[in-house]
């Protein structure tokens, strides 16, 4: 029962989740639903965590967007195949690193610098949804470029698309913060409240799509988000040609790791807290087979989701059949539902990733990381201003060189500390802090 009920909550959340992240990534949206379905399956027949709710996530389709958006790829059926090669390749490093039992690898990443990353990109993919919320054409890699681009599209704004976005917004950002208390206070039990709030998305979607078929909005330039294919998944090939292969090489390799990092911090915290266990060369094993078999179905490359991962934890699931039936709720939107998203104006799903991934900012990490390692703080820093201002693969990068720099530096500077004894008693204590006895033809091991 609580792996239904858990499926139930996450297959509603998950589905203009999924639509929305895939227009991040610059893929169909129906794209985000076939990388749902086959994500999930294979990580449940595959994984370690009852909980992790693996799909399309926002870090991972901005990074998908960054590799794919550097080549010269004609028309959206090269792109397609080229997700799908970014998605075989990821996959395939991240199986490759879990027979070789390099699970351990994510220990030498800087926490601070991962959540840096996390945070610009965040910031980067709410500046990139600016366009639609305006209704305006605009482009650019990093933040300075789109805002200069957004700027210059000012005078074309579309108001009755912005009026919808901005409703959009307030609303689902009402939902986050006072939805279930208000639930609560009407006698509505915990669990009915916070199916209530997690899926307010959803309900956005249904009374927006009403409303813009009532009105006809299309013909105010409202961008509509058309026709969306009905049906399963259909098998599909990757482009191996070998110039796309080592143009994609890289990106695969740090989408691999961030992937592999944001998973496993993610299924390590909500195992603990079961007092369960998690493979960590068996989760790089069971991300690969997800992301391959992604590959060959018309997807792009997948990883945990926190914020699904979270409600999937609190509604109970606790096997992995959750997954497996999250799986069958998005087939089944797959099959029969999708007509319905014809009149879905694109500026909600814009609406969505903005609320989405402004709950994953954290700026409390540069003041904790200031405080305690100086190092961390200027690698945190550093990752953050490249991702902005240069672009999210070149940011992360040198997020991942700087994480491993700090590591090697504190491995060759361990702290040693000179101690001496607390007069008139037995205790030791460092002498750099405390006034104690010291002998010069005595050391103490």
């Amino acid at each position: 029962m609580d792996d239904a009920l858990a499926a139930t909550i996450v297959g509603i959340m998950i589905i203009p989740q999924a639509l929305a992240y895939a227009m991040v990534a610059g893929m169909p949206p129906v794209a985000g639903l076939y990388a749902s379905i086959v994500g999930l399956v294979a990580y449940s027949l595959f994984g370690t965590s009852n909980s992790l709710s693996v799909g399309p996530v926002a870090v991972i389709s901005l990074m998908t967007a960054a590799a794919l958006g550097k080549l010269s790829l004609n028309g959206p059926a090269e792109y397609a195949a080229a997700a799908l090669t970014l998605a075989f390749l990821s996959g395939l490093f991240l199986l490759i690193m879990g027979i070789a039992r390099l699970g351990l690898m994510a220990n030498f990443l800087s926490h601070p610098v991962i959540s840096a990353f996390i945070t610009a990109s965040c910031l980067v993919i709410a500046v990139s949804q600016l366009r639609y919320l305006l209704g305006v054409s605009a482009s650019g890699g990093s933040v300075p470029e789109m805002v200069f681009s957004l700027y210059s599209a000012l005078g074309d704004t579309n108001f009755t698309t912005f009026g919808i976005g901005v409703g959009a917004i307030v609303f689902l950002v009402w939902c986050r913060t006072d939805l279930e208390k208000l639930l609560q206070s009407f006698g509505l039990s915990d669990t009915l409240a916070l199916l209530a709030m997690r899926t307010s998305p959803l309900f956005v979607i249904m009374v927006v799509t009403l409303f813009t078929q009532w009105f006809q909005l299309d013909s105010k330039g409202v961008q509509l988000l058309g026709v969306v294919p009905a049906g399963l998944p259909e098998l599909s090939l990757p482009n191996f040609s070998r110039e796309l292969l080592s143009s994609l090489v890289g990106s695969a390799l740090l989408i691999s790791i961030i992937g592999f990092v944001e998973s496993i911090s993610i299924a390590q915290s909500l195992a603990a807290k079961r007092r369960e266990r998690i493979d960590l060369n068996q989760e790089l094993v069971a991300l690969g087979v997800s992301n391959i078999a992604v590959a060959f179905t018309s997807g792009y490359p997948v990883t945990g989701s926190f914020g699904r991962s979270v409600v999937n934890f609190e509604a109970g699931a606790a096997t992995p059949a959750a997954g497996l039936l999250t799986a069958g709720i998005i087939a089944l939107v797959a099959l029969f539902f999708t007509p319905l998203l014809f009149w879905l104006p694109e500026v909600v799903l814009a609406a969505i990733i903005i609320v989405s991934v402004l709950a994953l900012v954290d700026f409390s990490v540069f003041r904790k990381s200031w405080q305690y390692s100086k190092a961390d703080f200027a690698a945190a820093c550093l990752t953050l201003v490249l991702t902005l201002l240069v672009g999210v693969e070149f940011g992360v990068a040198a997020g991942v060189l700087a994480s491993l720099l700090i590591h090697l530096y504190k491995t060759s500077q361990p702290h040693v500390a000179v101690v001496g004894r607390v007069a008139g008693t037995e205790h030791f204590r460092n002498i750099n802090r405390h006034k104690v006895e010291t002998f010069d033809n005595q050391l103490s091991i």
